[in-house]
């Protein structure tokens, strides 16, 4: 598939004030961090990550057919003659400044998503509504962070009409460095809730924390916040100083309110009221979660001069990201079942959602709903009873078996009925073995935890077992 050049070999020195070793590079068609990803005419970024450094792969991605590689002085040396090199002080500073050179050289509207819970799947209605009306440039998977957000924007062609954005944070302070790179049109904030409170002494502290995405916005743009939420007052607050507008989405006499939400099998019937304006639709997941966040989507899409109701019967098509509440009936050979994804990340929060909409799946005869749990992290010192506290979800949500993964999850395991324990282990390879034992013909069988609980590994071994027979 032929690709339109991204960069120019000489806009590219300017960008990343570097200099030239073994020849300028006419163009590069992409950017890549990664050689098993990259594709021939990428040009690389040697960047230093947590565990290992780019500048190991660097020969690898010239041979892979890159443009060029960039690297730092420190290693100039080490390539000279391997092909063409931008060396350059710091490698992440030159993604950086080359990301800031895409957003100066765009004309597109561009929307920043951050929220405790829900930005990633708000990101990806976003991109498939905008989509439907405009070229469209998207974070892909959750590159949010420090290198995710940068090297988003260094991919994002100059022809874009609208770009959307997702920036995350672990500590204060990360997302105002990210936020004056995006200079969004549009911030939104989807919902403040308990997670990385090892990191921040209050849920306060992380609504302080999340505001700081309206502090890039671009004279006159536009705040959207949850008006169901805890810190709505404060988030407003934050916004006001530099927001033109500030919208609301919500149940509770919002710019943009829920009205009604009804799941109809793999899918959900919505009705709600945009800015006056009544909408009927469909999207192509259930979960009244997701039902919300469709509606800052849609005040991103009217904000952009779309109209509302088109761009909301594109959500029809719309499925959840990988991890996040993908489903498959899988077949096994006495019958099928469920499989829901949710083992990308997970909190208090996002768990407790996770739950209800299972327990609106009615499972196959003979089936039961079952949840598969590994330990919610970067919880802090309440993180045993933030656990607890979600048995009477687990109750209410009428869940038949419970197994869990980690020491943090046992308190939760030993906090329900004692006829819901599935089994408990150490960690989610000791209950890989547990779980493949105990799945059964047309159970409804949802799987969660933090990306460090593993729990990826659970649905690999499902799925490794049994070939799934269709996604949903």
């Amino acid at each position: 598939m032929s690709r339109e050049p991204l960069w120019s070999g000489l806009s590219l020195v300017g960008a990343l004030r570097a200099r030239v070793s073994g020849g300028l590079p006419r163009e590069a068609f992409g950017v890549s961090i990664d050689t098993r990803t990259l594709l021939k005419g990428d040009l690389f970024f040697a960047i230093r990550g947590d565990a290992r450094d780019g500048h190991e792969f660097a020969r690898a991605a010239l041979e892979k057919g890159a443009a060029a590689v960039v690297i730092d002085e420190a290693h100039a040396d080490d390539f000279y003659g391997c092909g063409p090199l931008f060396v350059v002080r710091d490698v992440q500073q030159s993604l950086e400044l080359l990301g800031q050179r895409a957003r100066t050289r765009s004309r597109a509207y561009i929307a920043a998503i951050t929220g405790s819970v829900g930005k990633t799947s708000t990101k990806e209605m976003t991109r498939l509504m905008l989509s439907h009306f405009g070229e469209t440039h998207a974070s892909i998977a959750s590159y949010n962070n420090h290198w995710g957000v940068p090297l988003t924007l260094a991919r994002m062609p100059e022809s874009a009409a609208y770009g959307v954005f997702e920036i995350g944070m672990n500590h204060a302070g990360e997302i105002a460095a990210l936020v004056p790179q995006v200079r969004p049109h549009v911030a939104v904030v989807t919902r403040v809730a308990a997670v990385h409170l090892e990191n921040f002494d209050s849920v306060e502290a992380i609504a302080a924390a999340k505001a700081e995405i309206f502090s890039g916005l671009e004279a006159g743009g536009v705040a959207i916040v949850n008006a169901d939420d805890a810190h709505t007052d404060r988030l407003i607050a934050a916004a006001t100083p530099g927001a033109g507008h500030i919208f609301t989405f919500g149940e509770k006499g919002a710019d943009a309110r829920l009205l009604s939400y009804r799941a109809i099998g793999e899918a959900a019937a919505v009705e709600a009221e945009i800015l006056g304006a009544r909408v009927e639709y469909v999207i192509g997941a259930p979960g009244r979660h997701i039902a919300l966040n469709s509606l800052a989507g849609l005040l991103i899409a009217a904000v952009f001069g779309i109209n509302v109701e088109k761009a909301a019967a594109t959500l029809a098509t719309f499925s959840p990201p990988s991890g996040r509440g993908q489903r498959e009936v899988v077949e096994t050979p006495l019958g099928s079942f469920t499989l829901i994804d949710e083992s990308y990340n997970a909190n208090p929060t996002s768990l407790r959602a996770a739950v209800e909409q299972l327990g609106a799946v009615e499972p196959g005869p003979g089936g039961r709903r079952v949840v598969i749990l590994g330990d919610m992290l970067e919880l802090g010192p309440e993180g045993a009873e933030l656990h607890a506290s979600l048995a009477p979800d687990l109750v209410a949500a009428r869940i038949d078996q419970l197994f869990t993964a980690g020491p943090l999850m046992s308190h939760l395991f030993y906090a329900i009925p004692e006829t819901m324990r599935g089994a408990h282990r150490r960690s989610a390879l000791e209950l890989e073995d547990v779980v493949l034992e105990a799945v059964r013909p047309g159970d409804a069988v949802m799987v969660k935890g933090s990306n460090g609980s593993r729990m990826t590994r659970i649905v690999a071994a499902l799925k490794q077992k049994y070939a799934p027979a269709t996604a949903k």
